[in-house]
């Protein structure tokens, strides 16, 4: 297994764009984090500090498409760097003019949000130029998903070393600096410099007008929901058996079984249809996060979590299998960016809705709305089976030759391609 990893991250440029891309991403990882524990340092309230980082969620959530849309247009360096930068300073301003006026703040939290780079949709549609087989692409996806928990992890222990070293507002400086650095190292390369995407037909849905990706869509949407009602349970089940670290553990183990099936999903070539392994990974994603309900004590529960995880990062990196294969020519970042977008849209519906839940019902409430939406996911999925078929012309609005670009054995990739 670390073999044949090690193999794909000595693959030229390979790991230069994994590690500019994670770095690259971390304002956006920690920003919920950092811009909470900022209007505390001010004297904010909790309320004004998720008034902010809701409009920060909501502008990132419509700006990540938008600018995937033109990342495809026009490169990624015309698009990636000058968004990380605007995004930066959004931060940047934040930090600068504090609290005292209040719509200084929000104006700086749409700038951020709004231009946050589609990093990680440019990643995944620069990994078929550069490394060439479709083996190693779908190595490459779930080491991507792997990073992704990993750096997840990290990112908020550096906003609290940042904390600890100077300041809050120090902390947004630093931490949005490394993410232009990031975005930097990434765009200066030459996959990134030479990358264009396939030509397109002109069309105000875009990405959106394939069947198959508004399928996706639907069912990550709910996918998203359940991880983020997963964090707050965590939360009431520690207030419900001795609070601490409880909470932490739980996500913890979620993390770690995440990354346990992340690099055992990549590390062997998979038989078969993505969209047939895609419906079987989510299937199973649903069936770990059903007994959650049971709450046992806490190292049932620890254990019920970690099984929870095993089956989220394979699911996403399937995902974008099925996306390059169904997205329409000339959009694939728009794409990618749609299913980024929409996880953590569903994420956020998640974290509210699961909130009276846990009001009314404890944890049992909190961790049935996670079951809930791996349920949802599901039925989303075994329910249009047909949008999910073989990708040739599965688009709303009918174009020639799109889709299924390459004919490869695994379709979606091949070594010419470059997007």
């Amino acid at each position: 297994m670390a073999a044949g990893y090690a193999e794909l991250l000595r693959t030229r440029h390979a790991a230069r764009l994994l590690a500019g891309t994670l770095v690259g991403r971390l304002p956006n990882a920690t920003a919920a984090l950092a811009v909470v524990l900022f209007v505390r340092a001010e004297g904010g309230s909790y309320a004004l500090a998720g008034a902010l980082s809701a409009v920060y969620g909501v502008c990132n959530a419509i700006g990540q498409p938008l600018l995937g849309r033109a990342v495809d247009l026009y490169g990624q360096p015309r698009v990636m760097l000058p968004a990380s930068v605007l995004s930066a300073l959004g931060m940047a301003l934040l930090a600068a003019v504090g609290l005292d006026v209040l719509w200084p703040a929000y104006v700086a939290m749409v700038i951020a949000g709004f231009f946050t780079p589609p990093l990680e949709g440019g990643l995944r549609a620069l990994w078929p130029g550069v490394l060439k087989r479709a083996d190693r692409v779908h190595a490459a996806y779930a080491l991507d998903a792997v990073a992704q928990e990993v750096m997840y992890a990290v990112g908020p222990l550096l906003v609290t070393l940042c904390v600890a070293a100077w300041s809050e507002g120090a902390a947004l400086w630093v931490i949005n600096l490394l993410g232009v650095l990031g975005a930097l190292s990434v765009v200066v390369s030459r996959p990134s410099r030479e990358w264009r995407s396939e030509p397109r037909e002109a069309h105000w849905l875009g990405a959106l007008r394939s069947a198959g990706l508004l399928v996706l869509i639907g069912a990550f949407l709910f996918v998203g929901l359940a991880m983020g009602s997963i964090a707050v349970a965590a939360v009431a089940y520690a207030d419900e058996h001795g609070g601490g670290m409880v909470s932490s553990v739980l996500l913890s183990a979620l993390g770690v079984g995440a990354l346990a099936g992340g690099l055992a999903y990549g590390a062997r070539e998979w038989p078969g249809r993505p969209e047939s392994r895609l419906r079987l990974l989510v299937c199973l994603l649903a069936v770990g996060y059903v007994p959650l309900v049971l709450v046992p004590d806490v190292v049932g529960m620890t254990v019920l979590t970690g099984v929870a995880g095993v089956f989220l990062a394979p699911a996403l990196a399937c995902a974008f299998v099925v996306v390059d294969r169904h997205a329409p020519k000339g959009t694939v970042t728009e794409a990618f960016s749609w299913l980024v977008t929409t996880f953590g849209v569903g994420a956020s519906v998640g974290a509210a809705v699961v909130g009276p839940a846990v009001e009314s019902g404890g944890a049992v409430a909190g961790f049935a709305v996670a079951g809930a939406g791996g349920v949802a996911a599901m039925l989303v999925l075994l329910s249009t089976k047909r949008f999910l078929g073989d990708p040739v012309r599965r688009t709303l609005v009918a174009a020639p030759a799109e889709n299924d670009r390459n004919g490869a054995a695994e379709p979606g990739f091949r070594a010419g391609r470059q997007a």
